[in-house]
């Protein structure tokens, strides 16, 4: 309907066109014009014409106070409608002469640094309060923008992709769909776009792209193809999102992209009908999945093709056979015969049969620390040849191994418990670990031989939670099994430095060790940590934090009753945190965690949110009777106790060691296989794309959440010792953030963002090299003189960089800043202009964090001496005269400009003066007369000099003599701070200069607005 409306949209410019028979006028009231909208040539064209414009306009424009507003606003929604059309019209997709257009826009409005890159822009509506805006939308790599002039006001907003809180779609009662972001605590909403899913998706993609490049670094550097920020399109965008989500849905190792789709049928043998669905082929994988709600996929490894077949061109069929005597039929290919000659050619280069797993593969022999678990034979070991019975009846039908068809009765046979000894196997299969291993042989093996014998920070938190991972299984009581833990969790922290060893990890790879081969569990421990669920083993366990949220969005959502009972629902987040990290083996008994975990490696983080869904709803009208978050969390404790698994082939004293903890006066048991069964049917129907599409929603949530903890810690430390208010110290801090943000946007290998570590110290994790702190101090420093360039500007960055590494942290850059009275100030000032030798300790950069030294500074400091006036050494007469010209320099342009250059040029003579009688009287013989004047003249030459040109001086040459050193002749020259403030407190005029109050509010404010022009300009 949309395209059809903008279709007829051209006769508003277009006078010599035919008048339909059917039009939709626009008229203002008290005037004779009318304004065509629509046309159509039937009367049901032009129906379709006018509900659209109820839905989406019309209902928009009861807001409006006057009839000129309202046609003011239908014209430019009109015109950009048109517009619209015209640049997504299926002629030319991407016009680079209207880009191009838009481009100089974009420049001439945001006045953003030439290097920022316009990925794409949209015409809509922007709601001011209650009022919509129609304007243009433009979404750059790091900023989202939109600009509108409507009736004489400009409307132009500026957001960073790294200050969004929240992304979503929404619709209220006046809006039917729109595009909400939440930044700096405001609401702002975009709506009217004629293509707002795709809208949707990009700002999506750049918001996500931003988040792990400036914060998340761990997962950004997973994320080759988007490194590099002046490469970033609206193509390269849309492509990521669906190898994205190619990769999750078939679990297929990081390195694949989705190269082709090709829409097909699949002929399935074993119910003997064609499935229509879609062929996605990557690199080194042909993979299938159906659409017509039969839940069937397949993957194929090019390594496993060993021929494809061409059928007649009439049905359009390709037929690829792979080893195992197994072939698969894709039939009305469009463009078959291409997509056989690819496949042929990726086979040709990617077959390697030396490295193939066999598609019919014999059952993985038990490792050997569950091969005592097979010896006996009991009533439950008869189930388990029941069940191993019904799995292979399935591999006959659906295959076996790495091309084995994935169905809805696939997954029935999970929820009813998979055997014991096809667990390693299946855990291999689901996870896509077979082919990571089948693609790196050998790599296990050294990885164990390069990691043999190191020693950091994770191998000495491995070995301190060794003899902790199932201490009461049999199989870890042992060397043997606490041996190949030790391997598997050193091997992978030296393969993955930037997570190394995370607490939970052991008790997982314990489990992995019990079913799966030590090989087999290293590379089910990399699906689940670098795909099944990202970011969950890193310092701040961000991912485990993003499906609390998302846990948090499905209770709200399928437990109302919960809800109303329970408003806050963090007492959930932080008690099942623990069910995330460890898949609900800490709190289940192993052997019905064994079931979950079952559960997992198929249906992914899905199955833990419906299994948590479950068990809430199994303790609900418990927990609504429960007082206080203590009781609930006995409830849920006493629950997982009860959880039993009636099926297990496990040995007696395994599962009473795993119930040693119980109250064993448990009046009821819970089958495992019966909640897991009933989380399916209750829940089943939650979408793994819902889930992702979450994800994406509350991962800007969590992660700015994070930082503004981060930004309170570092301000109440920083309140202590400096005079701001926190609400200053809020902005400022926000300033200071975004400045180091502002050298991070334009290049992928900036020092600030190098030296980012969110497990630093709060202080440590922002810093500012010298370039932008000059720049941040120039915007917010007191005296008008101060500008990038600035010579006082290095100074004060070498005085407050005591460690000498570059780089400036939030405290330190605070200090700076209108500190505190009068002395204070001019005791800053007055550092400036000492030797560095005498300000500084010689230290090392900070290179690699040594902890020991790290508390050793930090003891010092907690002990160091206030440091007092007496404390300061003297300068010498070079130092000094150049000190009186940075007096002058700071006094340029104050209405008060001349009598301050008075005080100080009196004030120095005197100084000089003073010295001069001071040195007669300490000399013990009189001096030869020709020195005497020499001296004297060279004194009040130099006081002339100050007091007569301070506008000329130039403070990089001065700085130049102060690095060369003073004169010998002058070595006898010097002055006390004392000295120096004694005469400067004689000068009314100076002293009301420096204790004039600053108005910080309106300087902070100042500073944002000018911030990105300054970078702009530079």
């Amino acid at each position: 309907i949309m395209s059809l409306l903008v279709g007829t949209l051209d006769t508003v410019l277009d006078s010599t066109s035919k008048v339909a028979p059917y039009r939709i006028l626009h008229h203002t009231p008290d005037s004779q014009v009318y304004w065509t909208i629509a046309c159509g040539v039937t009367k049901e064209e032009i129906v379709q014409h006018w509900d659209w414009l109820q839905q989406n306009i019309m209902r928009t424009l009861s807001v409006f106070d006057s009839s000129e507003d309202i046609t003011s606003f239908v014209q430019g929604k009109i015109r950009g409608l048109i517009a619209e059309e015209g640049k997504s019209s299926l002629v030319l997709e991407e016009d680079p002469e209207k880009f191009r257009e838009a481009l100089l826009r974009f420049e001439k409005w945001f006045e953003l640094p030439p290097k920022e890159k316009l990925v794409t822009y949209y015409s809509c509506s922007y709601w001011r309060g209650k009022v919509p805006c129609q304007g243009w939308l433009y979404l750059s790599t790091n900023f989202l923008c939109f600009y509108s002039y409507l009736l004489g006001a400009e409307v132009k907003l500026i957001i960073s992709w790294d200050e969004i809180w929240r992304l979503e779609k929404t619709s209220n009662v006046i809006l039917t769909e729109s595009i909400h972001v939440l930044a700096h605590g405001e609401d702002h909403y975009f709506s009217m776009l004629m293509h707002l899913n795709e809208t949707f998706v990009i700002m999506e993609q750049l918001a996500d792209y931003s988040i792990k490049r400036l914060f998340d670094k761990e997962a950004f550097q997973r994320e080759p193809a988007l490194s590099d920020p002046m490469q970033i399109t609206k193509r390269g965008l849309e492509a990521h999102a669906k190898s994205e989500q190619f990769r999750t849905f078939f679990r297929l190792p990081k390195e694949e992209n989705l190269l082709e789709v090709h829409e097909s049928f699949l002929w399935v043998p074993f119910s003997h009908f064609n499935t229509l669905g879609k062929i996605c082929l990557s690199e080194n994988y042909l993979c299938f999945a159906s659409q017509d709600g039969s839940q069937c996929h397949v993957i194929i490894p090019m390594r496993e093709v060993i021929n494809v077949e061409k059928s007649d061109s009439s049905s359009r069929a390709l037929t690829v056979c792979v080893r195992g005597k197994k072939a698969l039929r894709f039939a009305e290919v469009r463009d078959y015969q291409r997509l056989a000659n690819t496949i042929r050619s990726k086979c040709g280069i990617s077959a390697s049969p030396q490295h193939s797993a066999s598609s019919e593969v014999t059952c993985l022999n038990p490792c050997f620390l569950c091969a005592a678990l097979y010896s006996l034979l009991t009533a439950s070991r008869l189930k388990e040849k029941m069940k191993e019975q019904s799995w292979n009846i399935h591999f006959s039908e659906y295959g076996r191994g790495t091309s084995m068809f994935f169905t809805r009765k696939t997954r029935d046979l999970i929820v009813r418990g998979v055997p014991e000894a096809l667990r390693g196997e299946l855990w291999m299969l689901f996870s896509g670990a077979v082919n990571d291993m089948a693609t790196h042989p050998g790599y296990y093996t050294d990885l164990v031989e390069q990691s043999l014998g190191t020693s950091t920070l994770a191998t000495d938190e491995i070995e301190r939670d060794l003899h902790r991972s199932l201490p009461e299984h049999p199989a870890f009581q042992s060397d043997t099994g606490i041996s190949a833990l030790r391997r598997v969790l050193t091997a992978y922290a030296y393969r993955n430095p930037k997570i190394g060893y995370c607490q939970a990890m052991n008790i997982l790879t314990s489990v992995l060790l019990l079913y799966a081969k030590e090989e087999e569990a290293f590379w089910l421990l990399v699906a689940v940590c670098e795909r099944m669920l990202p970011d969950y083993f890193n310092r701040r366990i961000i991912g485990a934090l993003v499906d609390q949220a998302v846990f948090e969005d499905l209770i709200r959502e399928n437990l109302p009753q919960l809800v109303e009972h329970m408003t806050d629902l963090s007492f959930f987040s932080s008690v099942s945190l623990s069910w995330f990290l460890t898949l609900f083996i800490s709190v289940l008994p192993i052997e019905s965690a064994v079931n979950v975990v079952d559960c997992f490696f198929y249906d992914g983080i899905k199955a833990i949110l419906q299994l948590g869904l479950a068990v809430l709803d199994y303790n609900m009208e418990a927990l609504i009777s429960c007082h206080d978050d203590a009781e609930a969390v006995t409830i849920l404790n006493k629950f997982f106790d009860s959880v039993t698994n009636k099926d297990s082939p496990l040995p007696p004293t395994v599962q009473q060691a795993s119930m040693s903890n119980n109250d064993k006066a448990s009046h009821f048991n819970v089958d495992i296989s019966e909640l897991i069964k009933e989380a399916y049917e209750k829940y089943g129907n939650i979408r793994s794309e819902e889930v992702e599409s979450s994800r994406k929603r509350n991962k800007l949530h969590v992660i700015q959440t994070l930082e503004d903890t981060t930004k309170q810690n570092v301000i109440r430390v920083v309140t202590q010792e400096v005079r701001f208010s926190a609400s200053h110290l809020d902005r400022l801090y926000n300033l200071f953030k975004r400045q180091h943000f502002l050298c991070c946007y334009w290049t992928m290998k900036s020092p600030a963002l190098l030296h980012h570590d969110p497990s630093l110290a709060y202080l440590e994790q922002y810093q500012l090299g010298f370039q932008q702190f000059s720049m941040l101090f120039s915007l917010l420093e007191p005296w008008a003189f101060c500008n990038p360039k600035s010579t006082l500007s290095l100074w004060i960055f070498r005085l407050i960089d005591e460690n000498q590494d570059g780089l400036v942290n939030f405290k330190e850059f605070c200090y700076t800043l209108y500190s505190g009275s009068f002395t204070n100030k001019l005791k800053f000032l007055f550092k400036l202009h000492l030797p560095p030798g005498d300000l500084r300790t010689k230290l090392t950069g900070r290179g690699k964090v040594d902890l020991q030294a790290y508390l050793k500074q930090w003891q010092n400091e907690i002990l160091k001496k206030e440091e007092t006036i007496k404390d300061l050494p003297r300068i010498n007469q070079t130092q000094f005269i150049q000190f009186s010209k940075t007096l002058y320099n700071i006094f340029h342009g104050d209405p008060e400009e001349e009598s301050l250059y008075q005080a100080v040029a009196h004030v120095t003579s005197l100084l000089l003066r003073m010295e001069e009688v001071g040195r007669r009287l300490h000399e013990s013989s009189s001096p030869p007369e020709s020195t005497k004047p020499a001296n004297t003249a060279a004194a009040e030459s130099s006081t002339q000099e100050a007091s007569t040109t301070p506008e000329n001086s130039d403070t990089s040459s001065s700085f130049n003599s102060q690095d060369a050193g003073p004169d010998l002749t002058e070595l006898d020259w010097s002055f006390s701070f004392e000295q120096v403030l004694a005469s400067l407190l004689n000068e009314p005029t100076i002293v009301r200069f420096f204790e004039r109050p600053v108005d910080i509010q309106t300087k902070l404010g100042q500073a944002r607005v000018a911030q990105l022009k300054l970078k702009a300009n530079k």
